[in-house]
């Protein structure tokens, strides 16, 4: 069973509920709801969900990823899986794949574990190499305590990690948003 349409609104309720301010950031996942899709599919066009997480040492610090496809600095996260049962689930999942911090290393801030410390909805490239035109991902980022790990890095996917300060997150908003945390 995958991520629903359900589950989806759900979270993008409680994040709104949480974030009145922010209802002008994802108007194009609010109208993707108009079109009857699964909007879990990478498939899926224009828009489609991901999941990321962001991984916070003790010390304040974000865990981030060089995303060897984008050339581009990111949180660990990627496109949402048939096993995967929730969108939370989902950001762990991509956190253990492309670093290799298990899940039991990890705890959730109170109330981040429901709702998202973020929502960003941003274009992504055409990739001809896929297949797949220019679109648009919805990434709901779950932010984590993590404990000190190994990281082993998924090298088809993941050339480098860094650990850094929040004010290096790709928007000011998220960096705001984790370093409220």
């Amino acid at each position: 069973m995958t991520v629903t349409r359900e589950e989806i609104a759900a979270v993008l309720a409680r994040y709104l509920d949480a974030h009145p301010d922010r209802a002008a950031d994802v108007v194009a996942l609010a109208q993707a709801f108009d079109a009857d899709q699964d909007l879990a599919s990478r498939k899926t066009l224009p828009l489609h969900v991901t999941a990321s997480a962001a991984a916070i040492d003790d010390t304040g610090r974000v865990l981030m990823i060089h995303h060897r496809a984008l050339e581009r600095w990111l949180l660990p996260g990627g496109h949402i899986e048939p096993k995967d049962h929730s969108l939370y689930g989902a950001a762990l999942r991509e956190l253990e794949e492309e670093t290799g911090i298990p899940w039991q290393h990890t705890v959730s801030p109170p109330a981040h574990d429901v709702i998202p410390v973020d929502i960003d909805v941003h274009k992504i490239p055409a990739n001809p190499a896929k297949g797949e035109p220019a679109h648009l991902h919805a990434d709901f980022r779950f932010a984590f305590w993590s404990k000190e790990t190994q990281i082993t890095l998924q090298d088809e996917e993941v050339t480098a990690f860094a650990w850094r300060s929040p004010s290096d997150l790709p928007t000011p908003r998220l960096a705001g948003s984790v370093s409220a945390i």
